[in-house]
């Protein structure tokens, strides 16, 4: 019988609250042992018989595996690097680190170190993407023209929190940026060529709230846009193609889901009340449907990570498609600062 795997949450803020520790409490043959928190009573509200403690007191533990980081952006890395040396595997919210020569390092040192290192982009399991990836393996839209993810939320104040300060690893693009690229790279592989504008638009902005890039791949266009701005409802995909277009609207449920308390296996997880929009031309006429979503999972990716630790399967986030995203973000920012397009290079091993 296969041994429970114990794991750390360092961090208890949004994402280490939210989209972290409910997995790491009912992922079957994972236990949550550890979370590292200046807020003891919050954690242990939430989580009765969990021990907290300091990141020392939890690398020092010789009976913990894994070590999931969900902290500030800055300081991925660092963390990372001090779990990897102790000989603890390693999972880092998104973004990777702050650029990508930081995350070859640790890359490098999880090699080294024999450990397994994931990257939690967890929008794989959207269910509104895991329903488009189904539609263009199905071919229903035929040859892909035009691929637009639109990730807007309607934010108007500057508000006091890290990812708005201007500091490191700041800003809407590294927050939201690592989602809809990774998904974009999983559809369509490395682009040719990336153009960026980031931009600071609402009053008092310290750090980008707004980025549009648009990804070259021949005479394919994918077109990455989220801002703080848009209190109207929005497409979330649109995606047009040589027979027919599809658009959704709508985020994935499973965020809301585990905001309001929600776990899996609820009966309604993952599921999407709001169906997609599907036209295409057959026979010279326009035919339109509406698609039922795939459900959501994004405990799929805490399963693929404790089979990849006892070797029954594949990391479901490998570093080298990790360091792809790193790749573009950072192409990214040097394009905005240029003022233009920039050939993507393939990264070399």
């Amino acid at each position: 019988m296969s041994h429970t795997i114990n794991a750390a949450l360092v961090g208890y803020g949004f994402a280490g609250q939210t989209f972290h520790a409910p997995f790491l409490a009912t992922t079957p043959g994972l236990t949550l042992r550890w979370v590292v928190s200046r807020d003891a009573a919050k954690v242990q509200a939430a989580l009765p018989g969990t021990r907290v403690g300091t990141l020392e007191q939890v690398l020092a533990d010789d009976s913990l595996d894994l070590v999931v980081i969900a902290t500030p952006n800055d300081t991925h890395a660092p963390i990372a690097r001090e779990a990897l040396l102790a000989g603890k595997h390693v999972v880092i919210d998104k973004p990777f680190a702050l650029d990508l020569a930081e995350a070859k390092a640790l890359v490098e040192l999880a090699e080294k170190q024999q450990r397994l290192l994931s990257i939690f982009h967890n929008r794989r399991w959207d269910g509104d993407f895991l329903t488009v990836r189904r539609l263009l393996a199905e071919g229903a839209l035929g040859q892909v023209a035009q691929f637009e993810s639109h990730f807007d939320r309607y934010r108007p104040e500057v508000r006091q929190r890290w990812r708005e300060a201007g500091g490191p690893g700041s800003g809407l693009w590294f927050d939201l940026g690592p989602h809809i690229l990774d998904q974009s790279l999983q559809l369509f592989g490395q682009p040719d060529w990336l153009q960026a504008d980031l931009g600071k638009q609402r009053p008092g902005a310290l750090a980008d709230d707004y980025f549009h890039v648009v990804l070259g791949y021949g005479e394919m266009r994918v077109i990455l846009h989220g801002s703080c701005l848009v209190s109207a409802v929005m497409p979330r995909f649109v995606v047009h193609g040589s027979q027919g277009s599809f658009i959704k609207f709508g985020m994935d449920v499973q965020e809301e889901q585990l905001k309001e308390g929600k776990r899996p296996p609820a009966a309604d997880w993952g599921v999407d009340p709001a169906p997609g929009q599907l036209s295409q031309i057959r026979d010279g006429q326009l035919l339109q449907q509406t698609v039922a979503g795939e459900a959501g999972d994004y405990g799929a990716y805490y399963r693929g990570v404790c089979a990849a630790i006892r070797g029954e399967g594949e990391n479901p986030v490998p570093a080298d498609e990790a360091l792809a995203v790193m790749a573009l973000l950072d192409l990214a920012r040097e394009s905005d600062q240029q003022g233009r397009r920039l050939p993507c290079q393939k990264l070399s091993d």
